[in-house]
């Protein structure tokens, strides 16, 4: 049996399906990416639907998660989200349908039963479990007072064949799959049967989902069939594996999409590493979201499973960070604050001045930055109130010929009117070279008390952002 797919005359429409029993992990936001640009490259549209039917594990929070990483990784969808529970209604309206037709039917196995299928299965190297035991057995045998499960009758000859666009041609064997239960005994709808209701009413015309569901597709194709649906086109990505080839874990990064971006990583940039992450475009490493919609097919997913590279997303951050725009990457930086331990902020986060100073000291941070941690972290300088707490090796450099030097650079620095990079670059220098100095000598007590620290950004920056009475005041705290 192989089932038609859904004509495209309607345009392409697909769906990111999560469960919202967890955050929005890295698999699940690369899914929702190549949703999103499938959609986007056919002029389509990408709907959501938050599969909540597991009523115990769902969760608000995951659900709100879910929604805010999307949208901070700017994958817009269509219309309203759907939820899947509220839909019970109509998933037992079609299963009603099928037990009408003759197509489904009660199964009142005991689980005692059930245990010995399992056993009789698994000793004659059998998948199907299932016996049919109450497949086309007379309903007035029914024990009374049990509650039945709703089993759906799968052919049992023949093949299902899905032809799948990234997996290619998979055919299972039907006597391979047992009856599927498709309502439990309490009614509410089983995973197979709910997706395919969803997808067929929504006007899903792609299923674009993880290799995970790939078993799950001979299933849903026999209910289409059965239902005489139009059967959408499958495309079933390889999941992501660690650095090392291994199942992905959290120290391989599988983790919230929220802990990359209060980890200092672009949107944007995390946008290019996953979608490199299992398809390719030639020898192109770098994106724009416009080449991406341009590009994309899913004729160009691999099947092999793709492998997270830490290092790799924060190379790729660092290009991203360099190439961005000095106000942006405040905003950024601002935004990420409220998410930090408490040890990890800043002081002073709350004064506007403080930012504005980083905005000045941002040409010379985002040279070396890898993220946004790392701009916060070198630019710390601009929030910290005199006198400094000095770390041990600039306590230790400020030794009494680098207050001498100082001394020196604070009188030239006092003089200049032009506070620029050019102006304060060329006192310092002229100072050094007046007093046969290497520049390094005059910056690097420069430096220490500026910051307190021995690295930083280029010592003309530092100046510069600081703003001529603090940086003046700061070298004034060194000068015995």
């Amino acid at each position: 049996m192989s089932p038609n797919p859904k004509s495209m005359s309607d345009g392409v429409v697909t769906r990111f399906a999560p469960s919202p029993t967890c955050f929005l992990h890295i698999g699940g936001a690369r899914t929702a990416l190549f949703n999103w640009l499938h959609a986007k490259a056919n002029g389509g549209k990408m709907l959501l639907r938050i599969e909540d039917t597991d009523r115990k594990r769902s969760t608000s929070e995951a659900i709100d998660a879910i929604l805010e990483g999307l949208t901070w990784l700017g994958l817009e969808w269509d219309g309203e989200p759907v939820y899947q529970h509220a839909r019970a209604a109509r998933h037992g309206e079609v299963v009603e349908q099928l037990l009408a037709k003759g197509l489904a039917y009660k199964c009142y196995a005991t689980p005692e039963e059930m245990e010995k299928m399992r056993e009789r299965a698994h000793g004659e190297g059998r998948s199907a479990v299932y016996d049919g035991m109450w497949r086309d057995r007379d309903p007035g045998d029914a024990p009374a007072g049990v509650d039945p499960v709703i089993r759906f009758k799968a052919p049992n000859e023949g093949d299902t064949v899905i032809e799948d666009q990234v997996q290619g041609t998979v055919t299972v064997a039907n006597k391979n799959l047992d009856d599927l239960i498709i309502a439990r005994s309490d009614g509410s709808p089983t995973y197979n049967l709910a997706v395919v209701v969803d997808d067929h009413d929504m006007g899903v015309t792609h299923a674009i989902r993880g290799a995970d569901h790939l078993t799950n597709a001979s299933r849903q194709a026999q209910i289409y069939a059965a239902l005489e649906w139009e059967t959408p086109v499958f495309a079933h990505v390889p999941l992501i594996h660690g650095s090392d080839g291994a199942k992905l874990s959290k120290r391989h990064g599988a983790l919230g999409v929220e802990a990359y971006r209060a980890m200092g990583y672009l949107p944007a940039a995390l946008r290019n590493y996953l979608v490199r992450m299992g398809w390719s475009h030639g020898d192109d490493e770098i994106f724009s979201t416009a080449q991406m919609i341009e590009w994309f097919d899913l004729a160009g997913i691999g099947r092999s499973p793709a492998r997270f590279d830490f290092e790799k997303l924060a190379s790729l951050n660092a290009h991203y960070i360099k190439n961005s725009d000095d106000g942006e990457l405040v905003n950024l930086v601002r935004a990420i604050v409220p998410e930090l331990s408490q040890e990890a902020r800043p002081p002073n986060s709350d004064d506007e001045a403080c930012w504005e100073k980083l905005a000045l000291a941002m040409p010379g941070l985002k040279e070396r930055a890898k993220t946004l941690i790392d701009i916060l972290d070198a630019g710390r300088f601009v929030f910290v109130s005199r006198p400094l707490d000095m770390d041990e090796k600039a306590e230790n450099l400020l030794d009494d010929e680098a207050r001498a030097v100082l001394g020196g650079l604070l009188v030239s620095l006092e003089g200049v009117e032009d506070w620029s990079v050019e102006q304060i670059e060329y006192v310092v220098r002229g100072y050094a070279e007046k007093t046969d100095l290497k520049l390094g000598k005059a910056a690097q007590p420069l430096r220490a008390a500026l910051t307190g620290r021995t690295t930083s950004p280029g010592i003309f920056d530092v100046l510069y952002a600081l703003g001529k009475d603090e940086a003046v005041a700061r070298i004034r705290d060194q000068v015995r």
